[in-house]
């Protein structure tokens, strides 16, 4: 008997919907994209830029027998469920499923599920659609920009430079980095200095701010030297100012705010953020049920649904009282984004971290805590902090100190751990109090530039200036470092010297195309085609023929970067070596080539472990062709020692044959010794 099919991305949740349908369904995996634009036509594009941009698409490697099963799949099946992510890439993913599997109209349905638990699987299956084809034409657009931009680009850079790659997104990105160490390299610092009394009864600091009323600036040490010797040991309590302020709760997570916080909370990277969260999101077996414990996590949007509103409300009623019930926030909503879905929240506010705990590993644990407990604070009342102002006077020099008492916690019950302020608590004062202060500090301090990018500055920074989107975050800083455009200091982003060559390149020929305004610009033509707004080939027809005339003439007026020389000459004709790169790496080479041929060969440095038991030469580590280590003569291959195990310079006491290491104990590679 036929049955109704079932298909999504990924395996894991393809066995968690399967419990959830019942015997009538069966639920496959499409592992992914099976397709992709193919490396045919002109520049290997895959793409007819001459005419209508139509893409040309080819099976991706690996994907042929899957998709022979998935045909069959669908010939077996009365009904065909396409339950891709809900996203422009799911999209995307289910229309080509439909084509190459050559599904017919009447014979599909398009379902979308935004959190992976029981009732909504199954009231998804009752409101299912056919594919958005807006929704798909956005997201081949960006695929085919994609491609144009990063094979023209690429191969522009690889001919020129020492750069791998370019891009439409990565390219703006990557100029951030540089911009930023260009800041830091042109600041000039300059000195100044602040003075702070330490009052120890009651306990508390003040700062000097202002004289006869007019703000105070300190420049050096004798300027900071002459104020201290102005000053007596009595201060005059000259006014305190108290008022009420609230201190609300941040929005539940979107995927930029979560792989910010994720970073700076969790010391996570973008790219195992977004690990962990798949895995929350698809389905975990808490023995009992398999589910997922969080919502869609690529998303823009703070919206949460007036389902889990309500029954988070009645939670934190029960459990901290009504006091403590706060406001939805509300999105100021901003250019770009999509509010396709929700925002990342847990899919049940009675599924707390604790009673999961156990079945989760602890970064995943973690991340599902930093998430739920966002979520439930979001909708709780503020806090509520008594902050207070001191001011003092000291021979007509204005101190300042300030601090507070909070007064009701209200979301920081569930969220403190996660907050990075704490209040100052002062003292109890009236004005006229006259204080005693002996100790006066001067410090020098030296303005400081701008601060290298992090991860989660630098994605904040995308996510404000409109370039790429949530999904893309994580990949393009992860291309950006595969690429060595930069390295982490300090986890922080430094553009090496060929990220900065590349950037440089770049700007001098494509400074109209790769910037942020241009970029964020596509975006929002991205959006009107997903909206019907706009036609994606006039779009692409705009953007190709201002860029590739570019290309043609960065091919031929772009300088190409002489190889770097070593200080050595060529042994055979006499000329500079250089390094060169190749498939495999660097490597030392003839600058005359191709007159020249000569390929210095690098010596590897031997580890030597011992001397050699049948000849004399020497043990060495090395490693087969795969990479496992095994110990050998450096005589090989006149002499053929070879042990898996670790020999080590010491005899056997009981037969003399040398003794080896092996899973950490000590045992003779002849008898049966053992130490």
């Amino acid at each position: 008997m036929k049955k109704n099919l079932v298909i999504v991305e990924s395996p894991s949740k393809s066995k968690t919907i399967e419990k959830y349908l019942g015997k009538d369904y069966k639920v496959v995996s499409s592992k992914g994209h099976i397709r992709d634009l193919a490396t045919t036509g002109k520049f290997g594009l895959g793409v007819n830029v001459d005419g209508d941009f139509e893409p040309t698409y080819t099976d991706i490697k690996g994907k042929t027998k899957l998709i022979k099963d998935l045909k069959q799949e669908v010939k077996n099946a009365d009904e065909i469920y396409l339950a891709t992510d809900p996203d422009r890439e799911g999209e995307a993913i289910s229309w080509h499923l439909k084509d190459a599997l050559k599904i017919k109209d009447q014979n599909y349905q398009r379902v979308l599920f935004h959190e992976i638990t029981k009732d909504k699987v199954l009231e998804a299956f009752q409101h299912p659609r056919k594919i958005d084809d807006n929704l798909v034409h956005s997201q081949e657009t960006r695929r085919i920009l994609d491609r144009i931009i990063g094979f023209r680009l690429s191969k522009l850079m690889q001919s020129k430079t020492g750069g791998k790659s370019a891009g439409r997104v990565q390219s703006v990105a990557l100029k951030l980095i540089v911009d930023r160490e260009r800041e830091i390299q042109a600041f000039q610092k300059e000195e100044y200095w602040s003075i702070t009394a330490h009052f120890q009864d009651p306990l508390f600091d003040a700062d000097l701010y202002a004289y006869r009323e007019k703000k105070i600036e300190i420049p050096n040490e004798e300027t900071a030297q002459k104020i201290l010797a102005d000053l007596s040991d009595t201060y005059i309590v000259t006014g305190i100012d108290s008022k009420l302020k609230r201190k609300k709760a941040r929005p539940p997570f979107i995927t930029s705010t979560l792989q910010q916080d994720a970073s700076n909370k969790l010391g996570f990277p973008a790219k195992k953020t977004m690990s962990i969260a798949q895995k929350l999101y698809e389905g975990i077996d808490l023995g009992s049920e398999t589910v997922g414990l969080i919502t869609y996590m690529r998303t823009d949007s703070i919206r949460l649904s007036n389902e889990f509103i309500a029954a988070s409300y009645h939670f934190i009623e029960e459990n901290y009282g009504k006091d403590y019930v706060g406001a939805v926030k509300v999105s100021k909503k901003k250019e770009n984004v999509q509010d396709a879905h929700e925002a990342i929240r847990p899919t049940s506010i009675l599924r707390t971290p604790e009673q999961v705990k156990e079945y989760l590993s602890k970064e995943e644990y973690r991340l599902y805590q930093l998430i739920y407990a966002r979520s439930l604070a979001s909708l709780m009342a503020d806090a509520k902090v008594n902050q207070t102002t001191i001011g003092l006077e000291n021979n007509h020099y204005q101190w300042k100190a300030t601090g507070g008492v909070l007064v009701f916690d209200g979301y920081l019950k569930v969220y403190q751990e996660f907050e990075n302020s704490e209040e100052k608590q002062l003292p109890l004062l009236k004005e006229q109090d006259s204080l005693i202060c002996h100790d006066v500090e001067p410090k020098q301090h030296f303005t400081q530039p701008p601060s290298r990018y992090t991860e989660a500055k630098l994605i904040k920074e995308m996510e404000e200036l409109g370039i790429g989107r949530p999904s893309t975050y994580a990949t393009i800083i992860d291309t950006i470092k595969a690429r060595d455009y930069v390295k982490m200091e300090d986890k922080k982003f430094v553009p090496t010297e060929i990220g900065i060559e590349t950037t440089d390149k770049l700007q001098e020929n494509f400074s109209d195309l790769i910037n942020v305004s241009y970029t964020a610009a596509m975006e929002n033509d991205l959006d009107e085609i997903a909206d019907g707004k706009k036609e994606s080939t006039k779009i692409l027809r705009n953007f190709y023929d201002k860029f590739e005339p570019e290309v043609e003439k960065a091919f031929t007026t772009m300088s190409k970067t002489a190889p770097k020389e070593t200080g050595e000459t060529c042994p055979e004709c006499g000329n500079p070596l250089v390094v060169r790169k190749g498939k495999y790496g660097e490597f030392v080479a003839c600058s005359n080539y191709p007159t020249c041929k000569y390929i210095k060969k690098e010596k590897k440095e031997e580890k030597v472990i011992m001397d050699c038991p049948l000849c004399d030469g020497q043990i060495i580590e090395r490693k087969t062709k795969r990479g496992k280590i095994f110990y050998g003569c450096n005589h090989y291959p006149k002499c053929t020692f070879a042990s898996w195990d670790k020999p080590l310079p010491e005899k056997c006491p009981e037969c003399g044959s040398y003794l080896v290491e092996k899973n950490g104990k000590v045992k003779c590679s002849s008898c049966t010794y053992e130490r």
